[in-house]
């Protein structure tokens, strides 16, 4: 039975449907990705499901027992009168657990002062059991990891909850429900407020999840990770699509293909069919031949009419009546003819997006040179680019990195809003450069959409409006004002005016921010065909990993070049974190050889090499502990043991997040001593 299943779901608002007619399920351990333009009721139907809602028709279902954890897009609410701080309220999810940690300490305190009973011992073994079972020994060791891993450092840990700011909240109550493992997770854009690495290391807990995860998301790489199944959402309907993202992308184009190819067929089959009975059914020797064509003519249409192309296609005669009502009544010829013309193709697409960026001129070879550059503000240093950086005509470079690190200070020095701090940049010859800032700044709040655009641009107001509906603005959307715009409108809005620029270089400064997944894919595809060079700061790693031809990273304060697609940059980026146990182990050497006859020198040295020696048996035991996991992991999978498997499976998760911080912990420890013999 799946552990969840809806049917024929509607919510509609006084006479407005949000959406009809959505059916679909969940099993045990499925990975669903929702997926659907902006505004089409995605948030609606999560809190449907989280029972915060109730829907206007239709029905949800559980499986018995199924335990819920939502995390809403915005969780400024989720923790309202709770006076907890961060760590005190991941606490709280082990609250059982602790019971029994602190019952144990009561009962080894009566053994110990000699009250060692058969009723006592008998206790304390069926308690020391069930808490070993409920991760006694690790829950702290998770909460720390989970905490780690979505951001927040040691130093957050005391922090009241009260003062979170709300990205920290929400990321927040996201370990919160990690920690809590239920049966559905329902997540609505869990990678707001998370950097890459934060990110990646949610996808490394997602895809080893125990229960079903239902997500809502725009980050498409983030899909690709973790589903295996992906609800795309209508008006009126829900269909399914098996796989990650980009499997959904090839499915959805071969299915459009189709049906456009089916209700083609059925159109000239339908006229086909028309003109022969116009031809022959006012001729004595065909007439009856005719009427019974038109006839079945007419049944036809009827059924294309009111149960659609599929049932015509899908089912056979006596079947399709059964299911759909036929009225023949005084049809004749020409109704028939004006039925036909009104059917309308059932395979509508959403409404997309319809840009292009051309270049006005083409630049020279060289587009772009730094030397010596230093990135910042007086007193403030964020980077260093030592090495000159260059960029060519038709490259694309990926600027990635951690917030706060001058990504978008970098886009601003080479827009001349900002000087370096040391250093220049050349620009090549005949270079035109356009500009796409993140925050929008440059768009006047007091304008109308149509207003910014000739103010823009001077052309026709028929012209503008024509132009604007290509960026969706339609009818009164172009007399709204632009401080009423959403982050998406807003967006669009800056990629119209942007596009009429000409530029052969483009500074695109999180392009993708606030797009829904259709807005993504088209600009995805209106960059890969443009004809300029493109520099882009960008957390969209499924748009960096389509166009990127190198990846500049800002880490430790300098820009790191890679030549490359982002593909290539995180396989070196693994493979360079699995050798750093071995430059450890040389590194280490180094430290031994260091010792010399000073003995102040001799035993500051013995001391560095008993914490790596330390560092370096933690990393033993947790690869040991892996190994012996695997091996009890396969033996349970041989026996079929499904509640094994689940808590090994958890181990082995929770074992593997505790090895990688012990290598990094080895790595830096014996780099620092090797920068001190140095």
């Amino acid at each position: 039975m799946p552990i969840l299943s809806i049917s024929n779901l509607g919510q509609s608002y006084g006479d407005f449907d949000v959406f009809l007619g959505l059916t679909a399920n969940i099993p045990n351990d499925g990975k669903v990705g929702l997926v659907g333009p902006n505004g089409i009721g995605k948030t609606t139907l999560l809190r449907i499901l989280a029972g915060l809602n109730l829907p206007s028709a239709g029905s949800v279902s559980f499986s018995q027992g199924t335990r819920i954890g939502y995390l809403r897009q915005e969780a400024m609410e989720a923790f309202a009168e709770r006076e907890n701080t961060l760590f005190a309220e991941m606490l709280t999810v082990f609250a059982e657990v602790r019971a029994k940690e602190a019952r144990l300490n009561e009962l080894q305190e009566h053994m110990s002062s000699g009250h060692a009973s058969d009723a006592l011992l008998a206790e304390y073994s069926e308690t020391h059991e069930a808490f070993e079972h409920a991760g006694g020994y690790d829950y702290e060791v998770r909460i720390d990891q989970v905490l780690q891993g979505l951001g927040f450092s040691k130093q957050d840990w005391p922090t009241p909850l009260k003062v979170l700011s709300g990205g920290q909240k929400t990321r927040a109550l996201l370990a919160r429900l990690l920690l809590e493992k239920p049966d559905l997770l329902i997540l609505d854009e869990p990678t707001n407020h998370l950097d890459v690495e934060a990110i990646e290391w949610l996808e490394g807990v997602l895809k080893i999840w125990e229960g079903a995860i239902l997500i809502v998301s725009h980050d498409r790489y983030f899909l690709d990770k973790v589903v295996n199944v992906i609800w795309e959402m209508s008006r009126t309907g829900m269909e399914t699509y098996r796989g990650n993202y980009s499997a959904f992308v090839k499915q959805r184009q071969e299915r459009w293909e189709k049906r456009e190819g089916d209700f083609n067929t059925i159109m000239e089959k339908f006229a086909s069919e028309l003109d022969f009975i116009k031809r022959n059914i006012a001729r004595d020797s065909t007439r009856d031949r005719a009427k019974g064509r038109l006839k079945r003519l007419i049944r036809e249409v009827r059924v294309v009419e009111q149960g659609g192309l599929n049932l015509l296609l899908s089912k056979n005669w006596g079947e399709v009546l059964d299911e759909v009502s036929i009225s023949e009544t005084r049809w004749g010829v020409m109704d028939v003819e004006q039925a036909i013309k009104g059917l309308r193709n059932p395979n509508i697409r959403p409404p997309k997006l319809s840009m292009n960026f051309k270049t006005a001129m083409r630049s020279g070879n060289l587009v772009l040179r730094t030397s010596e550059l230093e990135i910042g503000y007086p007193g403030n240093r964020l980077f260093t680019a030592d090495q000159p950086i260059e960029l060519f005509r038709g490259e694309c470079a990926a600027l990635i990195g951690p917030n706060g690190t001058g990504k978008t200070t970098f886009l601003r020095v080479l827009t001349q809003q900002l000087a370096p701090l040391a250093g220049d940049v050349r620009f090549g010859m005949s270079l035109k450069i356009g500009y796409f800032a993140q925050a929008h700044e440059k768009l006047n709040p007091n304008n109308t959409v149509l207003e910014e655009l000739l103010d823009f641009r001077n052309m026709p107001i028929g012209q503008a409006r024509n132009y604007l509906a290509q960026y969706l603005f339609r009818n009164d959307d172009v007399y709204k004002p632009i401080s009423l715009l959403s982050g998406g409108e807003r967006g669009r809005l800056a990629l119209a005016l942007l596009a009429l620029e000409g530029a052969n270089l483009l500074l695109l400064d999180e392009p993708t921010n606030h797009l829904d997944i259709p807005a993504q894919e088209v600009l995805q595809e209106v960059l890969e065909s443009f004809q300029g060079t493109i520099l882009m700061v960008s957390h969209d790693r499924y748009l960096i990993d389509r166009l990127a031809t190198q990846i500049w990273e800002v880490r430790d304060e300098r820009l790191h070049v890679f030549e490359g697609p982002y593909t290539a940059f995180v396989a070196a980026r693994d493979q360079a974190t699995e050798r750093a146990k071995e430059q450890a182990a040389k590194e280490r050497a180094v430290v031994r050889r260091s010792q010399g006859s000073d003995k102040g020198t001799k035993n500051e040295a013995r001391k560095r090499l008993k914490v790596i020696d330390e560092a370096e048996q933690k990393v033993n035991q947790l690869e040991a502990k892996g190994t012996k996991i695997e091996q009890e992991l396969q033996l349970a999978s041989m026996n079929k043991e499904l509640g094994k498997i689940q808590r090994l499976s958890q181990e082995y998760a929770t074992n593997q997040a505790a090895l990688e911080q012990a290598i990094e912990a080895w790595a830096k420890l014996a780099e620092a001593a090797t920068e001190m013999v140095a």
